[in-house]
């Protein structure tokens, strides 16, 4: 997939951001003039910009890379964002009630990133640690807020790549790939064996702002391959209660954060077959 050129010089900028981003170790000035097709005043002009802001950073025999703004950043997200500080105290009740790992995730550009993890298990551990992205096409996590995705974005998806939703079990076509995530809709959560780490199996239901768009989703992975239907069952209604929690939570319901057991009405079918985890 090609990816376009920035129209602008703020994009232009930010760009650069994206080339060490996605370098292992550091980049002289030189490296980034080759890579990003900037004159040599402008390049200049915008690693100054982007150092004096702590965006980057710059060492001498290593060249330029993230700066510790980054991590300022990252810690007042962790502590501020509120989808993370509504999810992680349900999250953490979530895991002690079955035990496995939580996943916090949204989507970001062509994958989905995990924003958060609660573990509750020292059985296994999950690769997907905060920052950490995941496929978009695959893994309960991904696909459940695959579903919830605008159709007008997800058949712009489908364009550039067809033969990845049909390796990932999405459909041979875009009208089946519609089929597909419109029954993950109906059944309001997703259930996932293996697919993206052998020997796992995930859960994962939306999360939902105030005008009802899917912001992420909840996910608790267990470190077993299958399910029994009965417990799979349990485990999805749950995951799915925990979600609509959160999503209560950040729209500004007050009665929300009282809420602590599932209803007693039956969970929806599990999905079961060749998903994956």
């Amino acid at each position: 997939m090609v990816t376009p050129m920035p129209s602008n010089s703020l994009e232009k900028m930010l760009s650069i951001l994206d080339i060490v981003e996605d370098t292992a170790g550091g980049l002289t000035a030189d490296d980034i003039l080759g890579m990003g097709g900037l004159t040599r005043s402008t390049l200049y002009r915008y690693l100054k910009v982007l150092t004096d802001s702590g965006l980057l950073t710059s060492l001498p025999d290593v060249g330029y890379t993230l700066g510790p703004r980054i991590v300022e950043l990252d810690y007042k997200m962790r502590m501020r964002d509120p989808l993370i500080t509504a999810s992680r105290p349900v999250m953490q009740e979530l895991v002690r009630s079955i035990p496995g790992i939580a996943l916090l995730c949204r989507k970001y550009k062509e994958k989905v990133l995990c924003v958060h993890q609660e573990a509750g298990t020292d059985d296994f551990h999950s690769n997907y640690e905060r920052g950490h992205a995941r496929p978009l096409l695959k893994g309960a996590a991904s696909r459940i807020i695959l579903a919830h995705t605008p159709t007008r974005s997800v058949t712009r998806t489908y364009e550039k790549q067809p033969e990845n939703f049909a390796e990932a079990g999405l459909g041979q076509s875009l009208a089946e790939v519609k089929t597909f995530l419109a029954r993950l809709r109906q059944a309001g959560f997703d259930m996932s064996s293996g697919q993206i780490t052998p020997g796992v199996t995930g859960i994962a239901a939306p999360l939902f702002d105030s005008q009802g768009n899917c912001v992420g989703s909840l996910a608790l992975t267990m470190g077993r391959p299958m399910l029994e239907a009965g417990e799979a069952v349990m485990i999805a209604e749950r995951v799915t209660f925990c979600a609509g929690i959160v999503s209560k939570i950040i729209a500004g319901d007050s009665n929300a954060t009282a809420e602590r057991k599932p209803r007693s009405t039956p969970a929806r079918r599990a999905r079961s077959g060749d998903d994956a985890a």
